[in-house]
């Protein structure tokens, strides 16, 4: 009746990814939180029901922190612009057979250490439609740091078409109010993304894996691209996944970016700024 969880982690994603942890008195922030992908424990409260402290995956969202339990090697942008890690209380209901419930209470969006007096609040339903198919919904709400209240929604759905077919499918808005400071007038600005994956296995070792996805923040709210410029951007992906046994994955992938304005950096002795962008990335994983 007693669980709990103790991840650590480093590397340059890391470092990227929580950069932005706040830092309260002398020692939290980045460098310390960083360091923990999850640390919590859990009681079991009934056969079905689990509530959990601390700091876990979160809620939001059909992609994981874990690129390799991702059908992609890189992460949508749906994934990467919506937290990866919550820090509170979580409780997880196995209503039935096929519905999981999930409430969270939680510091904010994406944060350990507390940067307000303000909790937020998430909530996830799986229903399991069939045995090769299940619907997502996730919500969260919450106010950010200067009175600003976000509400954000999204809904996926995970289905393996068949022994060697899958597809996944995102879509995620996004919502943020605040008073302007000067004329007392509320402001309400939005955003949103969605993605499409489809991954096929031409043999037990090899699939095959494609992307399309768009992602839109006129605002800035949650990509920040250091200009006047928002991020209103396409994506798409190809991949190879070479698995010649249960714990091996080697994975290689193809990505191009393509934006309404100039928004990624481009290389070169003078710094500038492109509407278009790509890489390629190659990835070998080891589960023991």
């Amino acid at each position: 009746r007693v669980r709990g969880r103790l991840a650590l982690q480093a590397g340059t994603s890391v470092q990227a990814n929580y950069a932005a942890e706040p830092r309260q008195g002398a020692v939290s922030g980045d460098a310390l939180s960083r360091m923990l992908q999850e640390a919590y424990a859990g009681y079991q409260i009934t056969p079905t029901l689990w509530i959990d402290a601390g700091v876990f995956y979160s809620h939001i969202g059909m992609e994981t922190w874990v690129s390799r339990d991702n059908p992609t090697y890189t992460r949508s942008f749906v994934a990467d612009f919506s937290p990866y890690y919550s820090t509170g209380v979580r409780a997880i209901w196995q209503v039935s057979s096929s519905v999981t419930a999930r409430v969270d209470v939680v510091n904010g969006w994406q944060n350990i250490s507390e940067n307000n007096e303000e909790k937020s609040l998430g909530l996830r339903v799986d229903v399991a439609a069939n045995v090769t198919t299940t619907v997502s919904w996730y919500a969260y709400a919450g106010n950010e740091p200067g009175g600003q209240r976000r509400l954000f929604n999204g809904i996926g759905v995970l289905s393996r078409l068949s022994d060697r077919a899958e597809v996944l499918a995102q879509v995620d808005v996004g919502r943020q109010h605040e008073h302007d400071s000067l004329t007392a007038a509320p402001q309400s600005a939005g955003w949103y993304g969605a993605t499409m994956i489809g991954r096929y296995w031409v043999r037990p070792s090899l699939a095959v894996v494609a992307r399309a996805e768009r992602f839109a923040d006129g605002d800035q709210i949650v990509v920040r691209t250091g200009g006047p410029l928002p991020f209103r951007a396409n994506s798409a992906s190809i991949g190879i996944d070479v698995r010649p046994e249960r714990r091996v994955l080697w994975r290689t992938e193809a990505r191009g970016y393509a934006a309404d304005a100039t928004v990624f950096p481009k290389g070169g002795r003078t710094p500038s700024q492109s509407r278009r962008s790509g890489v390629v990335v190659t990835s070998f994983a080891l589960t023991f």
